[in-house]
């Protein structure tokens, strides 16, 4: 029967790229002699001699060296220096008759892609550190291998893109020299095809879901639609040069590939600049919804800025300082891939002076109020570009008013209030103006349509989730917790209402009373009293153990959010370094403010700590500061105590909506009644963001779905009784935990494990975000099925570490679970041994005996399988001959277990022999005097049918000795690096085995597997 598989796959997908112009090359039909070499030699110095032209041989020469020697550093370090090279090109020194100069290689040509060369290469073997690796398809461009791609079969459930991925991130560990020039890595399954860089977590792997940049439509992307649409030649060098950068701080950079939303708006962007620098001045609206990376967005757009318009002046302009130093700050990590260091304004006047006289460059932030009326311009030139960060009618109006206001004296004065708009455009009668925002334009928003002009282009809520750019949120109500009365919530209503109409100073002053009527209702202490208890109580249930407990609360002011502070200290006296306050100070504020508030490196230091998803503080009360513009991925949770409407609220409500991990979405809990806002605030999005997130309604949305998460978990379990779970003992929960995870295990049914492990994960998601109103027996169902998932995950694939597996950590897991969900103590272990205290030992007797007599069959079996192919790795990083044998053996074996053709026992049995074969080779090395590095070394020597026929056995040993003890003496530090060191080790290990006469003749073979096996020792033996 005929069947898709990984090869077919991979032919479909070298077809795609033959039809897009690539040459495609078979690399075991390549003659290549150095499988270390992880760049086309031949290809890229024909390449540079054919881009560079002008520039001598030397300088081509030095160009090359410098691609092949980088300075010590990290992979990530060595990835920043070629990526310079990739975009910039190679700056090089070399003499001509005696004379030094400097010229630019350009290992591209990024005006015409039809100068350079593109090979699709599959199969292509890379050999480092011992590891012999083969990427399923390579992407070289001019020799260069910038794009590697990891294939899955299409046709087998248990192996897809996520498996990609870690082979991915086990090849960096491999063969790490392949990814010092490393663009692009693809991940693909023919259903998941998705691309990311070496530092993207596999959540950020991102689809590309269109080819011409139409994306209205597109829920889920055809894999045509992801190769041709990122990978036609002149994208994809388009995407190499200008798409991908370094951002982060200096300790943890952070390469970043745009998405396809990202890329195809900023280019819509740059045409629209070209046309309104020429005309009208209108630069557009570019509407990408909070978290969607909007920012990134305005870094890439400023560096393709400067060659469109001919080194433009930009100003980067938000309507609050911290929001400026926030956006500055990013921008400031982008310096290097912006070619320029972007610049604060401090003052009024300093704005003044960086942009009078200026001809060109420079990137200026600036808050808007630092634009004031004068005499004459700013600037009149035409290269000048206004970036505003959130452009709304609160910030922008070229209105002229007149506004009667009464003095000191009581007498009546009139004055002139002239819009923000008017005073910048003004000062920069010439510039072109965009407009970047992460909410609608209201409908009624005129002022901004005058300022910016119609959409770019639009990202909305509903595109970003479906492609995993952001996360839904989900809404809780919990109002009636506070007890407020009719009245107070029929104020509340009106507040909205007032605020919505601010467009005069009478509805404004009019506000303003009222707002005063809200602080006294908000603020009084029995409503405080009610609403922290009732946050203690919520956040401790059903929040702090979740992700990493990060939760903020947003009160209505300042001296609420003091009164929030020290009430939930009351209650939680111990929650001293959990929560803290972020906020602005005042010259009035009452002395013992000041030290909760804190200077501006404190609120620095106050982020830093929140953002650090294991430092103590989880909770931030905020007033006005951190919502907008403010990013912690694992926040989950935000408590609503101030009534906000529109854009300002749509912002604030981001803040839970970043990608992290598994989190399933954000939680606004809600105790000032903002639904109606909500629903309000939505109306001005696109009809089918209306559709799915109009109702955010955890009762209406998030709990249906848990419950038919569950009731999928039951079904998978039919079969199984573990109805006993619920109020019975610690030792009958227990039991009933194993006994399912064993059940899961089950290799007659090979499917449920993956099943099971997807949909308890998905059911744990829902939960976290309705688990407020669950009913008893569904949070214990839930919590059942959760012990058996994370239990399954912990058994199979490895500890906190992945590695070590330890049976207190099983153990512990159990327990934790069962503490924090049903309040059950004392869970059995899994083992009665007294060592589940310790990391199993295969080589301990009781252990393995333990292990043989245990009653779940199935897990003992994946217990035994993960314990030898630790075993297994470690001989990967030591004994070659050793490590091939045994894994050999347990795949084999491994095989027949999950095909049927042995039962459990007979796996259990095998196993155990081999564990005990393991032992004995120890027990082997000891016996003939030889250390386990040694004997390494003998096994090597060995490995060849009858070779001790040809040897005494102390000839064989003294060898072996010798051998160790020269490669101890000459191992040189950098030899993995330098080919000419590489060569001498080998020349050295030849050299001693012809003084011992080994091998005999027509032992072919047995020189590379010692050379193997010296090779593996000296890379991975510590300096």
């Amino acid at each position: 029967m005929l069947s898709f598989t990984e090869d077919t796959f991979e032919q479909a997908v070298i077809e795609l790229f033959e039809n897009m112009g690539y040459t495609h090359i078979y690399a075991p039909d390549m003659n290549r002699t150095d499988y270390s070499r992880p760049l086309l030699d031949d290809v890229l110095r024909d390449c540079l001699v054919r881009l560079n032209r002008s520039l001598p041989a030397v300088a081509i020469d030095e160009a090359i060296l410098k691609l092949n020697d980088f300075d010590a550093g990290s992979l990530l370090q060595k990835n920043i220096v070629f990526m310079d090279y990739l975009q910039n090109g190679i700056t090089v020194k070399y003499a001509v008759k005696g004379e030094e100069r400097s010229s630019v290689v350009k290992l591209i040509d990024y005006a015409d892609a039809d100068k350079n060369d593109f090979y699709v290469v599959n199969q292509y073997t890379f050999v480092e550190n011992g590891n012999n690796r083969r990427p399923d398809i390579i992407l070289f461009i001019n020799g260069l291998p910038l794009v590697l791609m990891e294939l899955k079969s299409p046709s087998k459930d248990e192996v897809g893109a996520e498996n990609a991925y870690n082979q991915i991130r086990n090849y960096m560990k491999d063969i790490p020299s392949m990814f010092y020039y490393n663009a692009i890595c693809v991940i693909s399954d023919l259903s998941t095809n998705k691309a990311g860089t070496i530092t993207s977590g596999l959540d950020r792997f991102m689809e590309w879901k269109t080819k011409d940049g139409d994306y209205e439509n597109t829920a889920y992307a055809q894999f045509d639609t992801f190769y041709e649409g990122m990978f036609q030649k002149a994208r994809l060098l388009d995407i190499l040069k200008n798409f991908i950068l370094f951002s982060g701080d200096g300790q943890k950079p952070i390469k970043i590939l745009a998405g396809y939303h990202q890329y195809f708006a900023v280019r819509k962007a740059i045409e629209k600049a070209k046309i309104a620098t020429k005309t009208d001045g209108k630069g557009g609206v570019f509407w990408h919804t909070q978290g969607s990376g909007k920012s990134l967005s305005m870094v890439f757009y400023a560096h393709l800025l400067q060659d469109a318009l001919d080194s433009p002046t930009i100003v980067v302009m938000t309507d609050r300082i911290d929001l400026d130093d926030q956006l500055y700050t990013q921008f400031a990590r982008c310096a290097p891939f912006l070619r320029q260091t972007p610049v604060q304004a401090t003052s009024k006047d300093n704005l003044s002076k960086l942009l009078d006289g200026r001809e060109a460059n420079g990137i200026i932030f600036t808050t808007m109020f630092k634009f004031e009326r004068g005499e004459k311009p700013l600037s009149e030139r035409r290269n000048i570009v206004v970036m505003a960060d959130e452009a709304h009618r609160g910030q922008y109006g070229f209105d002229e008013k007149i506004v009667i206001k009464e003095n000191e004296q009581g007498e009546k004065e009139a004055h002139t209030v002239i819009g923000n708009a008017r005073i910048i455009h003004d000062a920069l009668p010439n510039a072109t103006y965009i407009g970047f925002t992460g909410t609608p334009i209201s409908a009624k928003d005129r002022n901004t349509r005058e300022v910016f002009g119609d959409y770019i282009d639009i990202y909305d809520m509903t595109q970003a989730v479906e492609d995993g750019a952001t996360r839904p949120v989900y809404y809780e109500s919990r109002v009636i917790k506070l007890h407020l009365d009719q009245n107070t919530l029929a104020l509340i209503d009106a507040t909205y209402d007032a605020l919505e109409q601010q467009s005069d100073v009478a509805t404004i002053e009019k506000s303003k009373k009222m707002l005063g009527q809200m602080e006294s209702v908000l603020g009084a202490d029995s409503t405080i009293q009610s609403l922290c208890e009732d946050i203690v109580n919520h956040y401790e249930k059903y929040r702090a153990n979740l992700l990493t407990g990060k939760a903020m609360i947003v009160a209505y002011s300042r001296p609420i959010a003091m009164k929030i502070y020290r009430k939930l200290l009351e209650l939680r006296p111990t929650w001293n370094e959990k929560i803290g306050v972020v906020m602005t100070g005042g010259n009035n504020d009452p002395e013992d403010w000041k030290e909760i508030i804190g200077t501006k490196s404190h609120k620095e230091e106050l982020a830093r700590k929140f953002k650090d998803n294991d430092d103590p503080m989880k909770i931030a009360i905020v007033v006005d500061m951190w919502l907008t513009g403010f990013d912690v991925p694992s926040l989950a949770t935000m408590y609503v105590y101030k009534p906000m409407h529109g854009y300002n609220l749509m912002q604030a409500i981001a803040r839970v909506n970043r990608v992290f991990k598994d989190k399933e979405g954000g939680l606004i809990v809600d105790y000032v009644g903002i639904a109606s806002a909500l629903k309000a605030a939505m109306k001005e999005y696109t009809k089918r963001d209306q559709s799915r997130y109009g109702d955010m309604d955890i009762a209406r949305v998030a709990y249906p779905k848990f419950q038919e998460k569950l009731q999928v978990c039951k079904d998978l379990l039919h079969g199984f009784d573990f109805s006993g779970f619920i109020g019975g003992s610690p030792l009958m929960m227990a039991k009933l935990v194993t006994g399912g995870v064993n059940f899961v295990l089950d290799a007659k049914a090979p499917k449920r494990k993956d099943l099971f492990l997807r949909e308890a994960l998905l059911l744990k998601q829902s939960h976290s975000l309705c688990s407020s109103m669950t009913t008893e027996q569904e949070r214990h169902e839930a919590a059942y099925m959760e012990a058996v998932r994370s239990t399954v995950v912990k058994i199979t694939y490895g500890g906190s570490d992945g590695k070590t597996l330890s049976l207190k950590e099983i153990n512990a897991q159990i327990n934790e679970l069962l503490k924090a969900s049903i309040q059950s103590q004392g869970v059995i272990s899994l083992f009665d041994s007294k060592k589940a205290d310790e990391n199993i030992s295969l080589f301990d007797p009781a252990v393995l005996d333990e292990i043989s007599k245990m009653k779940e069959k199935n897990i003992a079996v994946e217990i035994l399988k993960k314990l030898m192919a630790e075993q297994v790795s470690l001989y990967k990083r030591t004994n070659v001959v050793q490590s091939q044998k045994f894994s050999e053996k347990i795949t084999q074996l491994m095989n027949s277990y999950y095909n049927g053709l042995i039962t459990n026992e007979e796996v259990i049995k095998e196993l155990l022999k081999t564990a005990q074969e393991i032992t004995e080779l120890y027990n082997n090395g000891k016996k003939l005097g030889l250390t386990q590095e040694e004997l390494a070394f003998y096994d090597a020597l060995t490995k060849p049918e009858n070779i001790k026929d040809f040897y005494q056995n102390n000839e064989l040993i003294d060898l072996t000795r010798e051998l160790t003890e020269m490669l101890r003496k000459n191992r040189t530090i950098d030899w993995q690096k330098k080919e000419t060191a590489r060569a001498s080790m080998r020349k050295m290990v030849k050299h001693l085995l012809k003084k011992y006469k080994y091998p005999p003749e027509d032992y072919d073979t047995a020189i590379s597997t010692v050379i193997s096996q010296c090779e593996m020792w000296t890379d991975n033996m510590v300096v």
